[in-house]
C-alpha cells in the first residue's frame, strides 16, 4: 500500500475526500477532475489543459475568475477585521452597508436584509421565518410549504424537502417538513397538445389552487420558486404563468417566497429574476453571484409586513432566536459588496442583454440537431433536451446516460457544461462572456453531439 507521502493528488482525493452529488463508486474508479486554476471565464486543470466553464462553476462564478478587485477586497477586509459577528446587537462596517445595498437594488417592497452563508442556508432561513411570522400573527396552523416538482431550493433538511428532485430525497427519508409539490411550469413536457403557454400557464395555476384547496388553505404558509428553475432543468416558466400564479397566492393569503440563488444579481437580463417575471416577493432568497462566490455568503430579504410581525414576535419572546456564527462575516461582506459595485459600475445588466441575443441564436440552433428536441434560454442561462425521436419527443432510456455522454464529450472540446434531469444540457456562463467566446461554447457543444451521434449511431 502506498504511503500518503507517495499519492498523488488525485489518489489523496480518493481516498481522503468525499464528494457531494457523486456516484462514490464510480469516482474509486475514475478518480477527481481537478482544477488548478481560473483566468476570465476559462479554468485549467491539472495538466494545465483550457477549459471554457460554462457553467460559471455552480451557477456562481459570475464575474469570472482572478476578478482582481474582489481579491483585494478580501484582503483589505481580512488586514483590518478577519472576523466578527451580528448577534446580540454586534455589527460590522461591511456588513451594514451590504445589507443597505441589497434593500436598495431588491425586488418589491424588500425593506430589510439577513445574512447567511449560502443558498441552502437562506432557503432554510426563509422556511423559520415563514413560521415564525404566522405565529408571532395569530396563525400558527399556516406552515406547509408549497414548492414544485423539479425544484432546487437546496440539500439541508429542510430546504432538501422543498427540492423537488428525487435523488436529494432518495436515501435521505425526504422531504422531512410538510410540503406540497405541485406541477412544473415545463410546457415541453407537461403540456398539452397545441397548448398555448398562456393557456398552459392558465391551467397550472388552476392547478395550484385545486393543490391549495384540497391541503387547506389555512395550513398553507408559503409558495417558493425560483423564477427560472435552475439544477431542474434551466427551465424558462411559460408567459403569464407568475402573474396567475400570485393572484392564487394572494387570494389565499400564502406568501410568496422567490428563490433567487440561481437567477439574483443579472442572470436572467435584469439585476433579478423577479424583474424579468414581474414576480413582487414577500421574502427573498440570494447567494452564489452574490459574491461571484469569491466566499460564500448569501441573504435573506423581506418586505416590512415581516419585519413588523418579526418585532413583536422576538418582544415577545425575548429575541428572534436564529443566526449563524459566520451570518454578516466581514471579509464575504466586503466582498459581495466589492462585486455589487463592479455590477453598477460595468453595467453588468446591460452587457447580459447585449449578449442574449447572441446566446440565444446560439442555443435555439443546436434544436437543429438530431439529437436536440428543445432548446430554452433567458438572458444568459439555458438549456437543451436530448432525445431520440424529435416527433414524439422520446427520449433514450434513463440507463443510457445521454446528456453525461453530451457533458463528457464536451469536455473533450474544452468546453464544461451540466447534465441535468430530464436528459438536458444546461449553460450558464460567467456574466462577462463575449460573443465570441459564446460561439466557442457553442461550437464545442455541436462538436460534442456530433461525437455522441455518432457513438449512439
Amino acid at each position: 500500500m502506498s504511503t500518503a507521502a507517495s499519492l498523488s493528488l488525485a489518489e489523496k482525493d480518493q481516498r481522503y475526500a468525499l464528494h457531494p452529488f457523486t456516484n462514490l463508486s464510480a469516482h474509486e474508479q475514475n478518480g477527481p477532475f481537478i482544477i488548478s486554476r481560473g483566468e476570465g471565464i476559462y479554468v485549467f486543470d491539472e495538466q494545465d489543459n483550457r477549459y471554457i466553464e460554462g457553467m460559471s462553476g455552480l451557477w456562481c462564478t459570475s464575474l469570472g475568475y482572478n476578478e482582481k478587485r474582489l481579491i483585494n477586497a478580501a484582503t483589505r477586509q481580512l488586514e483590518k477585521m478577519p472576523f466578527t459577528h451580528m448577534f446580540t446587537h454586534r455589527s460590522n462596517e461591511p456588513a451594514i452597508e451590504l445589507s443597505e445595498k441589497l434593500v436598495s437594488i431588491a425586488p418589491g417592497d424588500i425593506t430589510r436584509a439577513f445574512l447567511v452563508n449560502s443558498g441552502s442556508e437562506a432557503v432554510d432561513m426563509a422556511i423559520k421565518m415563514v413560521w415564525f411570522y404566522h405565529n408571532a400573527i395569530g396563525k400558527p396552523n399556516k406552515k406547509k410549504i408549497i414548492s414544485r416538482k423539479r425544484a432546487y431550493h437546496g440539500v439541508t433538511i429542510a430546504s432538501g424537502s422543498l427540492t423537488g428532485l428525487p435523488y436529494v430525497h432518495d436515501g435521505f427519508d425526504l422531504p422531512a417538513i410538510p410540503v406540497i409539490h405541485t406541477e412544473t411550469p415545463y410546457l415541453y413536457r407537461v403540456g398539452e397538445t397545441d397548448e398555448t403557454e398562456a393557456d398552459f400557464a392558465t391551467r397550472l395555476a388552476a392547478t395550484l389552487e385545486a393543490d391549495i384547496l384540497a391541503a387547506d388553505p389555512d395550513t398553507i404558509g408559503a409558495f417558493i420558486a425560483e423564477p427560472v428553475m435552475g439544477a431542474g432543468g434551466a427551465i424558462v416558466p411559460p408567459e403569464t404563468y407568475f402573474d396567475k400564479i400570485q393572484a392564487v397566492l394572494k387570494k389565499y393569503d400564502i406568501l410568496f417566497i422567490a428563490d433567487e440563488v440561481i437567477c439574483g444579481f443579472a442572470r436572467t437580463g435584469n439585476m433579478w429574476g423577479s424583474q424579468t417575471y414581474n414576480i413582487n416577493p414577500d421574502i427573498v432568497t440570494c447567494a452564489k453571484q452574490l459574491s461571484s462566490s469569491y466566499l460564500p455568503i448569501g441573504a435573506v430579504l423581506i418586505n416590512q409586513k415581516l419585519y413588523d410581525a418579526f418585532v413583536t414576535g422576538s418582544d415577545q419572546l425575548g429575541m428572534f432566536g436564529s443566526g449563524n456564527t459566520y451570518g454578516g462575516h466581514p471579509a464575504s461582506a466586503a466582498v459581495a459588496l466589492e462585486t455589487l459595485n463592479i455590477y453598477e459600475e460595468r453595467n453588468i445588466v446591460q452587457h447580459v442583454r447585449d449578449r442574449s441575443g447572441r446566446f440565444g441564436e446560439r442555443i435555439d440552433a443546436l434544436s437543429n440537431h438530431s439529437l436536440v428536441g428543445h432548446s430554452r434560454h433567458v438572458g444568459l442561462i439555458g438549456a437543451i433536451e436530448i432525445v431520440k425521436d424529435k416527433s414524439t419527443k422520446e427520449q433514450y432510456p434513463v440507463g443510457d446516460k445521454t446528456a453525461a455522454k453530451v457533458m463528457a464529450a464536451a469536455k473533450n472540446h474544452g468546453v464544461i457544461v451540466r447534465a441535468v434531469p430530464g436528459d438536458g444540457i444546461a449553460f450558464c456562463p460567467p456574466l462577462i462572456i463575449s460573443d465570441e467566446q459564446i460561439d466557442d461554447m457553442f461550437d464545442g457543444i455541436q462538436a460534442a453531439l456530433d461525437d455522441v451521434r455518432r457513438e449512439l449511431s
